[in-house]
């Protein structure tokens, strides 16, 4: 049987650095919950109260996902594109 978490209570303040850090920086909703032993939906309710609506906010969400895939896949492709690199350097001086 799991048991549950006794409910938490938090200052204003603390819900708006929470929200500050999630606007000013590329983390997502998941991602900063994780990181402050909180839950997705309520740092997602606390950054829908302090900025607008829920559709705004899940397409800023969706927003910040595909530029964290797309920031993680370029960084992917340059790793690549430097073994590629080094390998043409590598055969072009065995060749001569």
């Amino acid at each position: 049987m799991s048991r549950r978490r006794p409910r938490r209570t938090f200052t204003a303040e603390y819900k708006a650095e929470v929200v500050a850090m999630y606007r000013t920086t590329d983390k997502t909703v998941t991602e900063i919950a994780k990181e402050l032993d909180l839950t997705e939906s309520a740092v997602s309710r606390w950054v829908t109260r302090r900025g607008g609506c829920w559709r705004t906010f899940r397409a800023d969400h969706h927003r910040r996902e595909e530029l964290a895939y797309l920031r993680r896949e370029n960084r992917v492709l340059r790793e690549e594109r430097d073994i590629l690199k080094r390998a043409t350097a590598f055969f072009a001086k065995e060749t001569r």
